[in-house]
């Protein structure tokens, strides 16, 4: 993969603007806000996506596959650390002298003079960064936003508003979220992750201290995580807001009910607030803390902030239901880490009654694979009662000797709850051989994971032929 250059200046006028890779949750809606600031905008990407059809209906011209050509008369070219140096477009653009900016580099262009809400973490972040904008809008704001996913109430990821406070899902994996101007941080956790990039834990923390401390204005930060507080303990001179469970949490969340959709109170200056959310978890009543301090911070009150953000009906990918067949709920969900998966699942038990659930798991990353095999089969056999494992998604990574879905399948105590099932279609048939009625089916991971969801209710609608 590639690696951002933050040296690159970007230009004061960015002209046309070429997006490769332009169907990705954050590319697509950065493209989105350079459409409706009037920009010319075309991209490429390696196959056709809701995602992109919608750009096309604002005006983007979207070609499917990697090819120079597509290059076209481009004046910027916008990338992700996802992209191969070998891309034909990335490869030109190089060779023409065209400015190539990394999509953090571009969305900071569009953010010029706005107060920037950034949230970043391990995990929530896509969830923390609906809620806080859902937030702003039932309190009568009108953000710009650019998120991972699409907020359900709205129908999109990223909108241009009339306000000056602009709230964006940073980017920790690459480094690229100590790039924003940032006034106010939003670090949901700082658990271990894509440490085949920073190399180290002691990296990684640095890096969230990093972003912390560029924040102009505020940090909110989480009482919990044993990572945020290691954060928080060399922070200096920086107005903090802690949220959590802790009992010395400056936001602190308690009496949390998670039958069925989640409800909570927070005790916030010695005044408690309670909310029942339209989303499931005990996790989200954590994000909901995250975002309410990000509002008080802001200055909104404590009521009307909170009131705001049980509107939040919940994003994309994020345990969300695509279908039902004889009894059998087919959900999807963009967990990839032993941390993610363990909330997306018990978030399910939550609500799935007597019925059973059936996992099915997409490892993300050989690197993280690897290092993570045994602590996704503790999470997948403690929280699932039957689990399918798919092989390892690569993303930005080559294939490594030895590493295949079937590392998280060998480290099962009872292999009667596991099988890896490398193809498709006989993992769809193998789930539709052994759900119930009242059985949750849940697929897990970032990468296409998603696209298996039609061959599982396929297969269930054949099993109840």
């Amino acid at each position: 993969m590639i690696k951002p250059d933050f040296t690159t200046e970007i230009p004061d006028e960015l002209g046309t603007v070429h997006f490769v890779g332009i169907g990705g949750s954050g590319m697509s809606g950065i493209a989105r806000l350079f459409l409706s600031a009037g920009h010319t905008v075309t991209g490429s990407d390696v196959r056709d996506s809701a995602n992109i059809d919608a750009l096309r209906k604002l005006g983007a011209t979207v070609a499917i596959g990697h090819d120079a050509a597509n290059l076209g008369e481009a004046d910027t070219v916008v990338v992700t650390s996802a992209l191969w140096p070998t891309n034909p477009e990335y490869v030109l653009a190089k060779e023409r002298g065209i400015p190539v900016l990394h999509r953090s580099q571009a969305l900071a262009a569009l953010v010029s003079g706005q107060r920037l809400v950034a949230v970043a973490g391990a995990h929530g972040k896509t969830t923390s960064t609906g809620m806080i904008v859902t937030g702003l809008l039932g309190l009568s704001e009108s953000p710009s936003f650019v998120n991972g996913g699409v907020i359900e109430s709205l129908g999109v990821s990223s909108a241009r508003g009339t306000g000056d406070l602009f709230v964006v899902e940073a980017d920790e994996s690459d480094g690229s979220f100590l790039f924003y101007d940032t006034a106010v941080a939003l670090i949901t956790n700082v658990d271990a992750d894509h440490l085949d990039h920073y190399g180290s834990l002691e990296a990684f923390d640095d890096a969230f201290v990093s972003f912390a401390q560029k924040a102009s204005e505020l940090v909110v930060i989480s009482s919990d995580d044993p990572g945020a507080k290691r954060v928080t303990a060399k922070l200096d001179g920086k107005r903090v807001i802690t949220f959590g469970e802790a009992p010395g949490a400056d936001v602190r969340v308690h009496a949390i009910s998670t039958e069925g959709p989640v409800s909570f109170i927070l005790s916030y200056e010695g005044q408690d607030n309670g909310a029942t959310l339209r989303v499931p978890g005990k996790h989200n009543a954590i994000n909901a803390a995250g975002a309410f301090a990000v509002l008080v911070g802001l200055g909104f009150g404590p009521r009307e902030s909170l009131a705001a953000i049980s509107d939040f009906g919940g994003t994309e990918r994020r345990f969300e239901l695509h279908g039902t067949v004889d009894g059998v709920s087919v959900f999807d969900d963009y967990a990839h880490h032993p941390t993610e998966v363990a909330a997306a699942l018990s978030a399910a038990r939550t609500v799935v009654g007597s019925g059973r659930i059936i996992a099915v798991h997409q490892p993300h990353l050989y690197s993280r694979t690897r290092l993570m095999a045994g602590e996704f089969a503790e999470t997948l056999e403690s929280h699932a009662d039957q689990t399918v494992v798919l092989d390892v998604y690569g993303a930005r990574e080559d294939p490594e000797p030895g590493v295949t879905g079937e590392l998280v399948t060998g480290r099962f105590e009872d292999a009667s709850k596991v099988a890896f099932i490398p193809d498709w279609q006989q993992a769809a048939d193998y789930v539709a051989s052994i759900a119930q009625p009242g059985d949750f089916v849940i697929t897990l991971g970032c990468g296409d994971v998603y696209r298996i969801v039609p061959q599982l209710l396929g297969s269930l609608s054949a099993a109840k032929g």
